[in-house]
């Protein structure tokens, strides 16, 4: 399985130790220590550096670009516990990982425990603005009580944080100096697969280091890594330390913030993700004007359209956005928008993924008409809502359910009032609860769970087991479509006999 986790510097000593101690897949945080409270960027004026032939050498564009790339440091007060795992007292795994193991125990010749003890980080950073702005990772600053910024020219600041926001990972850093270099921004929308990119940082602390690469994808999501995903994957080599540092395209410019790895080992395998600079950019601008992100909220839980789901919606293939659930006297609610709808487009323009469509319901800002055209039964309709602002207690990133192969294997029981009071459920909800569920049928395969609430089978209205064995049988040929109430919040799930 995928675990984040913030990376640190390392000798390559400590990285193959750490690989052969892990094993598993990580997703794993390209900075040295895990900080959080950082500000955003601002347009740069300088202008790019033409593009140089592939068969010249890359330093006239990388000569500009120097200059305008940062590190990072900061520091921190933990407190030490009981250990709890082994190797976790090594100073060097506890870096290496970003402090995972600082609520775990004291190192050899740390504060006695329980004591507080001051935890180091390293990360990069860019130059957005002349007049000292600068932009890098929430994670490279988190909990940070205190934060460093070195030039390349060796000089360093005291910086302050101007404004993070944790759930894109991004921070804005401001340094009390004038006339810097400021990078020039590109246009990450124009970017492609294929496309030439360098990675500017500071890798392992072992100083400012550029790594080449292509794009190998764009618009990856669903990685669980941040609550609004759009990142853009590289292969140029991305290390611990690397957090914040600078993706730049052919011409100089900045066209990604270096954030995350996809690694066995703690280091670079060719799989890196940089957060694209057009929504680094809207996240600063809200920064700046505001000291965090302002966002619209939609109100409706969301998911992706598989081919299971299209089928049993009847559909010939894969296509928009499903609203598995509706908060009431919120803007989707208001706007008539239901459970079941299928969202097809967006200001006329077709939408296929939930990322895209939360991505754009958060950029769209509070006041902002929403006009989309939605699927529903067998026919369309326009329906266009008025957003407000995401509430703090909001989840922005709601759970999806795997699809996989499909069948039967539930076992059901009626609301009870000691059911209804276990799973706290009101007098007027209505449905069956998953008692039992074979581990090996499609339909635990496809994600439903014991405890769930069943309230609809195939868009049915069921509320005794009668009802739901009934409709179970009429569908046992093929995909049927649960609706499910799971802590709170409506859900699909696309149970699949093919």
């Amino acid at each position: 399985m995928k675990a984040s986790t913030k990376a640190k510097t390392w000798s390559a000593a400590v990285v193959l130790a750490v690989g052969i101690l892990i094993g598993g897949s990580l997703i794993a945080r390209a900075s040295r220590n895990a900080s959080s409270d950082a500000p955003i960027l601002a347009p740069a004026l300088a202008n790019a550096v033409p593009a140089a032939p592939l068969s010249s050498s890359y330093a006239p564009i990388i000569k500009g670009v120097l200059p305008e790339v940062v590190s990072v440091s900061s520091s921190k007060l933990v407190h030490r516990t009981e250990s709890m795992e082994p190797f976790s007292n090594d100073p060097l795994f506890q870096q290496f990982f970003g402090g995972q193991g600082q609520d775990r125990g004291p190192g050899p010749g740390s504060p006695e425990q329980g004591r507080p003890d001051r935890e180091q980080g390293l990360g990069s950073g860019v130059i957005i603005g002349t007049n000292g702005y600068i932009i890098t990772n929430n994670h490279v600053v988190d909990g940070a009580s205190e934060v460093k910024v070195y030039l390349r020219d060796k000089r360093e600041f005291p910086a302050k944080v101007v404004g993070t926001d944790a759930k894109t990972d991004i921070a804005v850093l401001k340094i009390d100096a004038d006339h810097l270099p400021a990078i020039p921004m590109g246009d990450s929308s124009k970017m492609e697969v294929g496309d030439l990119v360098f990675a500017v940082g500071d890798p392992f602390g072992v100083g400012q280091t550029v790594t080449m690469g292509i794009v190998s994808a764009k618009g990856r999501a669903h990685l669980g890594i941040e609550d609004y995903e759009d990142f853009i994957q590289t292969d140029a080599p991305i290390n611990p330390g690397n957090s914040g540092g600078a993706l730049i395209n052919a011409q100089g410019e900045l066209v990604g913030i270096n954030t995350a790895i996809l690694s066995r080992s703690g280091g670079s395998q060719g799989i890196g993700f940089a957060i694209p600079v057009n929504l680094a950019r809207h996240d600063l601008d809200q920064i700046v004007e505001h000291g965090h992100v302002i966002r619209g909220w939609l109100g409706a839980t969301i998911q992706d359209v598989t081919p299971s789901m299209a089928k049993a919606f009847g559909m010939d293939a894969p296509g928009g956005v499903l609203i598995a659930d509706v908060s009431p006297n919120s803007p989707a609610a208001n706007a008539g928008l239901r459970p079941g709808d299928i969202v097809m487009s967006v200001n006329g323009q077709p939408i296929s993924e939930s990322s895209d469509l939360r991505l754009q319901v958060s950029e769209a800002g509070p006041g902002a008409t929403f006009p989309m055209t939605v699927k529903r039964g067998t026919g369309t309709l326009n329906i266009t809502a008025k957003l407000r602002e995401l509430p703090s207690d909001v989840a922005s990133t709601p759970g999806t359910p795997a699809e996989n192969q499909a069948g039967r294997g539930i076992q059901v029981e009626e609301l009870t009032p000691s059911l209804r009071e276990q799973l706290k459920l009101g007098k007027e909800t209505q449905g069956v609860v998953v008692s039992q569920i074979d581990p090996a049928s499609a339909a635990a395969s496809a994600g439903l769970r014991e405890g769930d609430l069943i309230q609809e089978v195939d868009r049915h209205i069921v509320t005794n087991s009668g009802e739901f064995n009934q409709a179970m049988h009429g569908a046992s040929s093929r995909a049927v479509l649960l609706r499910v109430m799971r802590d709170g919040t409506g859900i699909y799930i696309a149970v699949d006999p093919s």
